[in-house]
């Protein structure tokens, strides 16, 4: 008997495990799995907010970067040469509103200054020292903006075979070795005309002949 009974607890015992390996997933096992793919799903979705984050900062400090150039551009094309300072503005570009703070300083070279300027869109609020999306830097010198009347002493430049002080006309510069008008022709050639008078045409000659009787 007590081999009979042992051998159908063993049967029960494995029946009761083939019927709950059958059976599915339990409670617990179903939550851990939830867990997981709640955790996955959180790191994709931060990944992918993180990397929109980054294409509009980018795009942002691209059109803050442009606005910067059109501002030094600007002060460049007024022909005005700006004064050590501060200043600050709005600009509309791209269809938003962006604020500058440019700042103006001397360099040792006298007339070349040298301009930064500043850019951030409008409606970020912060410091004087924070929030710039783009910092751009370019230099102006009176060499392009009013002149100031000082001419440079080029000094006399001279072309290879043309005599300094020579004289000539438009069409024959003097000292290039061409033919002064007047002069005889050389063979070969056509007579020089007086410049105002027309070119006279040479005569045929006529050459008659006497028959012989």
């Amino acid at each position: 008997m007590s081999g009979s009974a042992a051998l159908c607890a063993k049967r029960s015992r494995r029946r009761a495990r083939t019927a709950r390996l059958n059976g599915g997933f339990t409670l617990i096992e179903v939550l851990v799995a939830l867990a997981i793919v709640v955790v996955g799903m959180a790191a994709v979705l931060g990944a992918l907010t993180s990397s929109a984050d980054t294409v509009l900062y980018l795009r942002d400090k691209t059109f803050a970067q442009w606005v910067a150039l059109n501002q030094i551009a600007t002060l460049r094309l007024s022909g005005q040469l700006q004064q050590p300072g501060t200043s600050d503005g709005d600009t509309d570009f791209a269809g938003r509103k962006w604020h500058w703070r440019q700042e103006v300083t001397s360099t040792e070279i006298p007339g070349v200054v040298r301009i930064d300027v500043k850019v951030r869109p409008a409606e970020v609020k912060a410091d004087e020292d924070s929030g710039w999306f783009t910092t751009v830097s370019g230099v102006q010198g009176d060499a392009v903006g009013t002149p100031n009347g000082y001419l440079p002493d080029w000094g006399s430049q001279g072309l290879p075979g043309i005599t300094p002080g020579g004289s000539g006309n438009a069409g024959n510069p003097a000292g290039l070795g061409s033919r002064t008008l007047g002069a005889p022709a050389t063979p070969g050639t056509l007579a020089p005309t007086t410049p105002g008078t027309p070119a006279t045409t040479p005569t045929p000659q006529v050459i008659t002949t006497q028959g012989v009787q």
